[in-house]
């Protein structure tokens, strides 16, 4: 089978052609580091994690660009414009670049837990200012931009008038006009609908360079257009994210560059849908956010463990990565429970003897085997269905276990099956789905280890042995382990 792969564009199934045969350019938006990243943030860079993967698995030299948004993130469409960098940087008392590398950090930290390949190319915004400056430029010579003010908007409606703007998203142009809040800037736009590709910097604003318009920051659309075409062409192969950046985010960025390269920038576009919470958005106003340090250490309210980073991987990978997934406690325990079995099952198959005398095969059980594995590739290769590789794993698992435990006859299976067996368990668990032997028991052990420490510092305070007590602290900070004193005499821990 081919490759075939759902465009969010055409929202229809198409067998995937690489411009270039053998390359592929594939643009994903990264973070906005003003902040750290929650459990939201892990589904679309793990979803794009296994795709990159798998088009390596296939053969596929693969350019992964993956950007960092370290100034300029602001939106016309439910909040003021801001820069939520610099805006976050005052809150925390922090020079803007000092905040950038502080998230930054951290985000990388939690890529790494997760067992997350680095991008080819990780461009940030801030290293890319001359590239947006150039691009704005060229929307103003083409007639689809205008400066107000020290301010430049692109003309949406201009731009609507002769291309399919919404269509990516599905929104109608008459609605985005009806619908456009009133915001600070609007009434120096042309239209409610226009958006900001340079937003000129007030007095106090920190975050600031020079252009043609004066002082001022980007917008937050052109940064990953210019960035994208910087390192992968005015037109590239794949663009993804999460499916809430369809609008206003990557609408905004087929208008940019559309004008800009007299071409739409990606011919498919791929997009992972939300994690709710209890059938909740996650968000803010709901109090359910869960940073990533507090899903690996349990310290939120909504959970009831720690989770390894790999049970959180598991249970993304077993959902489609266009279907919506409700997280809760009971649900990640379950994946939990689910992964160490399946661990368990590879461990046994790893250990299970090749070299078995074809004679006395159980031909029905062999051809059940060969066809679940055969679908391995069937259903990856059908927009990445990774929830129904599990689920033939699960299928196999009790296979493998029989033959451990003398149920099913050691040669039952002939020695190239289960050479074939162990192959593409292989391949999958471990190159394409990015699993690793980290499991809940592991952190199961650490939680222990941990509680032990902190019950020993507290009986150190008791005794007024500060000595010791500040030890315990000062080396859990060198590997990365910050304790906190909490006002109730309490103490809690985070990566």
């Amino acid at each position: 089978m081919p490759l075939k792969v759902y465009n969010s564009y055409t929202r229809q199934k198409e067998v995937f052609n690489s411009i270039t045969p053998g390359h592929v350019g594939m643009y994903v938006c990264g973070p906005t580091v003003s902040g750290e990243s929650h459990l939201g943030h892990a589904r679309p860079y793990i979803t794009f994690d296994f795709i990159f993967r798998y088009l390596t698995y296939k053969g596929y030299k693969v350019r992964y660009v993956r950007n960092i948004t370290d100034a300029g993130h602001f939106e016309e469409e439910g909040r003021e414009a801001e820069d939520k960098v610099g805006k976050k940087a005052i809150l925390e008392k922090l020079e803007p670049m000092e905040l950038v590398q502080k998230y930054t950090n951290l985000f990388h930290w939690a890529m790494l837990q997760f067992n997350c390949v680095e991008p080819s190319i990780e461009p940030t915004a801030t290293g890319h200012i001359v590239e947006q400056i150039n691009m704005i430029e060229k929307i103003i010579a083409e007639g689809y931009a205008y400066e107000v003010n020290g301010s430049v908007y692109f003309d949406l409606k201009k731009y609507a008038a002769t291309h399919d703007y919404g269509k990516l998203s599905g929104r109608i142009m008459d609605d985005l006009l009806e619908t456009t809040r009133e915001l600070d800037g609007q009434q120096e736009k042309r239209d409610k609908a226009d958006f900001a590709l340079w937003k000129s910097a007030a007095p106090e604003h920190i975050m600031r360079w020079k252009s043609p318009w004066g002082e001022g920051f980007p917008g937050w659309h052109i940064e990953c257009s210019a960035m994208a075409t910087k390192y992968l062409g005015a037109e590239f192969d794949i663009h993804g994210g999460g499916m809430d950046l369809q609008f206003p985010h990557h609408e905004s960025e087929i208008a940019q560059s559309t004008i800009c390269n007299k071409h739409s920038p990606a011919r498919f576009w791929i997009h992972n849908n939300m994690i709710t919470i209890n059938g909740k958005k996650m968000g803010k106003s709901y109090n359910n956010v869960i940073k990533l340090t507090e899903m690996f250490s349990g310290n939120h309210p909504l959970l009831t463990q720690a989770f390894a980073p790999m049970t959180v991987r598991f249970f993304i990978l077993q959902s489609h990565y266009r279907s919506p997934v409700d997280f809760s406690s009971e649900t990640l325990q379950a994946s939990e429970k689910a992964l160490k079995r399946l661990w368990e099952a590879y461990e046994v198959l790893k250990k299970l003897p090749v070299n078995i005398q074809a004679q006395g095969t159980d031909a029905a059980l062999e051809t059940k085997v060969l066809q679940w594995i055969n679908e391995f590739d069937e259903f990856m290769d059908d927009d990445f269905s990774t929830a129904k590789i599990l689920a033939n794993m699960f299928e196999l698992a009790p296979v493998i276990n029989g033959i451990k435990d003398g149920h099913i006859a050691v040669n039952a299976l002939s020695g190239a099956t289960v050479v074939l067996l162990q192959k593409q368990f292989k391949n999958y668990l471990e190159d394409i789905f990015g699993l690793t032997h980290t499991t809940a028991g592991d952190e199961g052990a650490l939680q222990g280890v941990m509680q032990l420490l902190i019950d020993i510092r507290k009986q150190s305070k008791a005794k007024k042995d500060y000595a010791t007590s500040d030890k315990i602290r000062n080396q859990l900070t060198t590997l990365g382990i910050e304790l906190k004193d909490e006002k109730d005499g309490g103490m809690s821990w985070n990566r």
